[in-house]
């Protein structure tokens, strides 16, 4: 059933949303005025794990990847993980509402672009489930491809610097992720098998192990440099991986032949929305902090 999975990974999404969300506004709030450094670090861990919005964002994120592999588990890969991509929608949404800060017509614009693109691109490809689980000659090869992808998007970023770092590196970040989701999605086909069949297998414990690779590759992308660089490599190259995994691993298909045009429009839209969202006014310039005169400043002192 089709709407089960689609609405699990919207779920998802706006569950991690609202994680990242929550999570940067006890940030803002809690930021400490004082130099960088290991013991700083320390001190505004243990002032955020005092605070209610971030333990309720680390909840959100944990329950975030409970929808996702249980969508995973009842969905394919090629149309889980494009849809993931709503991300970004819902992250405008409630951060709008937390901060307290209205989007512009512009920063609109952008939302309805990727929002039609999304919409168009999973129309158009109409993806089709295949296996719950792949096999150990196809995870070899699909496997070493990305890993190998992944490798020479690392070594071409480092020889660079600016924007195209930043892409270059969201772009690994991506395909590490859509390999995570691949590497979650067998891990969960097992589970019915009991925990014990789960836990000697090795997808569980490469899920973890890919997914810290992804993490810090994310983080290098973000220091690398704008987010208008890196997130359309990461909202695109998150997709377009899931899809090709999809089809190596688990022998999922998508559409082809005229199909391919408004999947490609699709494609664009997306791209266009992601870039525009990265740029738009409204997610600049303060506008991830709490607004003046809310008094959350003032509350959270007496929490």
């Amino acid at each position: 059933m089709l709407a089960l999975p689609v609405g699990l990974a919207l779920c998802s999404a706006l569950a991690n949303a609202a994680s990242s969300v929550l999570q940067r506004r006890a940030a803002a709030v809690d930021a400490p005025a004082e130099s960088g450094g290991a013991g700083a670090m320390l001190r505004g861990l243990r002032r955020l794990v005092r605070r209610r919005d971030w333990l309720a964002g680390v909840g959100l994120l944990m329950l975030s990847a409970v929808l996702q592999g249980w969508a995973l588990g009842v969905g394919s890969l090629s149309l889980v993980q494009p849809l993931l991509a709503t991300e970004l929608l819902f992250t405008l949404i409630v951060g709008s509402l937390i901060f307290r800060r209205r989007p512009d017509r512009r920063t609109w614009t952008a939302f309805v672009a990727l929002a039609a693109g999304l919409a168009v691109f999973l129309l158009s490809a109409a993806p089709v489930a295949g296996r719950t689980e792949a096999t150990s000659r196809a995870w070899l090869m699909a496997g070493g491809v990305a890993c190998c992808v992944v490798v020479l998007l690392v070594l071409a970023a480092r020889a660079v610097r600016g924007a195209a770092r930043a892409a270059l590196f969201g772009l690994a970040s991506a395909v590490s992720f859509a390999t995570t989701a691949a590497l979650l999605k067998e891990a969960v086909g097992r589970l019915g098998l009991g925990p014990g069949v789960l836990f000697t297998h090795w997808s569980p414990y490469a899920t973890a192990a890919v997914g810290l690779v992804a993490f810090l590759l994310l983080q290098s992308a973000l220091g690398a440099g704008s987010l208008a660089a890196s997130q359309p490599a990461l909202t695109l190259g998150d997709a377009l991986t899931s899809v090709a995994l999809g089809w190596a691993l688990f022998e999922e298909s998508v559409q082809l032949g005229l199909r391919m045009i408004p999947e490609a429009i699709g494609i664009a839209l997306i791209g266009a929305g992601s870039i525009g969202l990265a740029n738009a006014p409204s997610v600049g310039k303060g506008w991830d902090t709490p607004a003046e005169g809310d008094g959350t400043r003032t509350r959270t002192r007496h929490e």
